[in-house]
This record gives C-alpha cells, sequence and structure tokens, in this order.
C-alpha cells in the first residue's frame, strides 16, 4: 500500500510520486540555471543565479506548494512575495551596474512556478515550458539578427494581422445568410485568416531561411505563399541562366508538390471524411511530385551559383486577402447555383474553372459544402479537377516562360504529375 506524503480530500501525493516531482523539479532548476551560467561565462557578465540558485528557486516553488496543503495557503503567497522582493532585489543592483536586462530575473520567476506546476502533478506541462524557456533563452542572438532583419512596413503587417485574427474574427457574425444561405461571415473570416496566415509563414521562411540556402527551398517556401508567382519567377530567371534551368525546374516542381500538401491540408481542417476519401489519390500525386523533384535535384546539384530570390511583396496584403474572401464567396454560391441547376456536371465544370485561378477558394469551399450540399465522391472529383487545372496552369507557364533547356524537364516532371492525378481521379471514382 502507497504511503501518502498528502492524503487530503481535495489532494493526494504519494511517497513515489513526491520524489519523482521532486527529481523533475530539481532537473528544471538545473537545465535553465546551466543555460544562464554558460550565457554568463560566454558574454564574460556577472549574473546574480546560476545553476545552484535555479534549483533552490525551483524547489522553494515545490515546496511553496506543498506548504499550501499542509498548513495554509497564505503560506504560498508569502513564500512568492518574498522570492519577487529578493528577485526585484537582485534586478535593482545590476541595473544600477548599468545591466537593464531582466532575462535572468524573469527567467528565475518562471522557474519557481515551475516548481509549483511540478509540484502539483503537471509534469508534461512543466517541461514544455521548459523547453520553450530554454530555447527562448538561448536563441538570443539569432532573435536580434531576425529583428534587425524586420522592416517597419513587416512590423505593421504581422500587428494588423494579429489584430485581425484577436479582435475582429471573434466578433463576426457566426450565421448563415445570402444565396443558398451558404455564406456565414464567421467561416468567411477563418478562410481569410487561415491562408493569410499560411502566407504570411510562407513569406517568413524565404525571407530568413529560403533565398539564402538556394533554388529548392526557396520552392518549398515559395509554395506557402503562390506556387504559381515560383512558376513564373524560376522560369523567367531559366532564360537568364540556361545552365542551371534543370535546378529551376525542380524549384518550380517543389512548389507543385507543396500545393498539394497545402490542398490536402484544407481539405482536413475543413472536411475530415471528404480528407479520408482523397489521402489516397492526393497519395499518389503527392510521391509522384516529390519523387520526380528528389530526383532531379539529386540528380543536378553543383556549385553553381543560383539565384533563388523572388519578389515577396508584403507579408500581409490586406487588399489581397479581401479579394480572396471576396473569392471564396463567389465560388462557394457558384457551386451551390450550378448544383441547384445543373447537378453534378455544374459543379464539376465550375470547379475546373475555378482551379485556374485559384486552388485554395475553390477547395474550401467544396469542402465546406461535402455532406450538406455536394456528395462525397462529386466533392472528391471536383477538388481533384480543381488541382489538376491549377497545375495545368503552372505547366503551361513554365512551358512558355522557361527556357528550352527547362522544357524538357517541365514536360517529364509535370507528365507524371498528370499521370498520377488522372489515376486519382479513377481510384475516386472507382
Amino acid at each position: 500500500m502507497d504511503e501518502y506524503v498528502i492524503n487530503l480530500s481535495n489532494f493526494q501525493l504519494t511517497q513515489q510520486d513526491f520524489f519523482i516531482r521532486l527529481l523533475v523539479s530539481i532537473g528544471i532548476g538545473f537545465l535553465i540555471g546551466l543555460e544562464r551560467e554558460h550565457a554568463a561565462m560566454t558574454d564574460n557578465e556577472k549574473s546574480f543565479a546560476g545553476i545552484r540558485t535555479f534549483v533552490f528557486v525551483v524547489v522553494l516553488g515545490f515546496i511553496a506548494t506543498m506548504l499550501h496543503y499542509l498548513l495554509a495557503p497564505w503560506v504560498y503567497g508569502i513564500v512568492l512575495l518574498s522570492t519577487v522582493l529578493i528577485i526585484g532585489i537582485a534586478y535593482w543592483v545590476t541595473a544600477s551596474k548599468g545591466d537593464i536586462g531582466g532575462t535572468t530575473e524573469f527567467s528565475a520567476l518562471i522557474a519557481f512556478f515551475l516548481g509549483s506546476l511540478s509540484f502539483l502533478g503537471y509534469i508534461e506541462l512543466s517541461l514544455a515550458v521548459t523547453v520553450m524557456v530554454l530555447v527562448l533563452l538561448s536563441s538570443k542572438l539569432k532573435l536580434k539578427a531576425i529583428v534587425g532583419k524586420i522592416t517597419r512596413e513587416e512590423l505593421y503587417d504581422l500587428i494588423r494581422f494579429v489584430v485581425a485574427a484577436l479582435l475582429i474574427l471573434p466578433f463576426l457574425p457566426d450565421e448563415a445568410m445570402g444565396p443558398y444561405e451558404v455564406i456565414n461571415p464567421s467561416e468567411i473570416g477563418w478562410v481569410v485568416i487561415l491562408t493569410s496566415g499560411l502566407g504570411l509563414l510562407g513569406y517568413l521562411l524565404i525571407k530568413f531561411l529560403g533565398a539564402s540556402k538556394g533554388i529548392l527551398l526557396t520552392g518549398i517556401f515559395g509554395g506557402l505563399v503562390s506556387s504559381t508567382l515560383i512558376t513564373w519567377v524560376f522560369a523567367k530567371r531559366s532564360k537568364e541562366t540556361p545552365a542551371i534551368s534543370a535546378n529551376y525546374a525542380t524549384g518550380i516542381l517543389a512548389a507543385s508538390t507543396i500545393m498539394v500538401i497545402r490542398v490536402m491540408l484544407w481539405v482536413s481542417i475543413f472536411n475530415g471524411a471528404l480528407a479520408k476519401s482523397l489521402y489516397i489519390p492526393f497519395g499518389i500525386m503527392l510521391l509522384a511530385a516529390a519523387g520526380i523533384t528528389l530526383y532531379f535535384y539529386l540528380g543536378h546539384k553543383d556549385g553553381k551559383e543560383q539565384d533563388a530570390s523572388i519578389p515577396l511583396g508584403k507579408p500581409l496584403n490586406l487588399q489581397g486577402a479581401l479579394v480572396f474572401g471576396l473569392l471564396y464567396m463567389a465560388v462557394i454560391v457558384l457551386i451551390s447555383y450550378t448544383h441547384a441547376y445543373f447537378g453534378t456536371g455544374g459543379i464539376l465544370v465550375s470547379s475546373s474553372i475555378a482551379g485556374l485561378a485559384d486552388v485554395d477558394a475553390i477547395t474550401i469551399s467544396v469542402s465546406k459544402l461535402t455532406g450538406a450540399t455536394v456528395q462525397l465522391q462529386t466533392a472528391g472529383t471536383a477538388v481533384l479537377l480543381a488541382t489538376i487545372c491549377n497545375t495545368l496552369v503552372k505547366f503551361s507557364i513554365a512551358l512558355w516562360a522557361g527556357s528550352r533547356e527547362m522544357r524538357k524537364f517541365i514536360l517529364v516532371g509535370y507528365g507524371l504529375v498528370f499521370l498520377a492525378a488522372l489515376l486519382g481521379l479513377g481510384i475516386v471514382n472507382w
């Protein structure tokens, strides 16, 4: 029978759990203290807290929480206030010497609460927060470098995105309205935020990782922003430097591979049943696109200088986001209209036409209507047709704008992707 350290009606703690949680607390304090002490030695600075101090702080939070249950709740408050006072004095001393940074002091306060969480049994949460803290603490130079590269316009766009997501989106009415009652302002807001957020992620990845790492990564990250843009830019570049046309073709195919993943992401978010029916067809397309991309990449790796820069534009184009929202509304109404008046054939034709312009809007629209308005098989066919038509646009752009040397790679690469897509269509309609 387990012996209890605490055995109350609202909280029980066995001796075994007590020692496990205590060891976790000590480990957390050791890791944070190790990072802080190493940082102080590297920067040749003095710090009020190192390994031992952080272990003591975490254990203090652990013991204070235990005393909350064994003695009285106010004990925890007194210990916490005393800890804050000591940390505040330490900061005042270091600040008076010209060091106004408070990273170590705030880390110590977080360590105290991590000790409390560990005592209460939130081990996974404590470790997750510890990892996050360690990553932030050890990324000082990298974070400064990133901040130094962010322009004022990019900062304002990031703020606009946060405002739209946190202050505007929650207040949009969540009710169906408009033709066929398929327009829901809240859902449209979510669609715009999700697509804008994915584009923003791609923008940041290209800015900080992509262009400096070569054509392949730029194509991969650019596929999150616009695979059509990547196709156009790289096709034009292939005429300027025909010797590395294969590399640019690889970047174009990489962007198209990400487009396939992006389509499946939207389907998975908005309709799980439709996603399950499309896993195999899109899995075949993904294997074909990724496989030929990897084959071309491995076959044409060289040390030649590659121009992987692309015109990024703005991280958050509000006008573009609003246009996408209007496009999504138009497409979802069009799908409902064609289904009502022309049946399955109308949906497939309108999906194919819409896919020529934008695959995201038609994918999300069909996913939202599947089950209520559109049958599963019809929806799967519509999404595949839209994807094929959108891929056909990029294929045409690459052939028209690309160099003669690039065309053979485009024909082979996209030829394989189209064959995989046709196989997927056959599976969906089996």
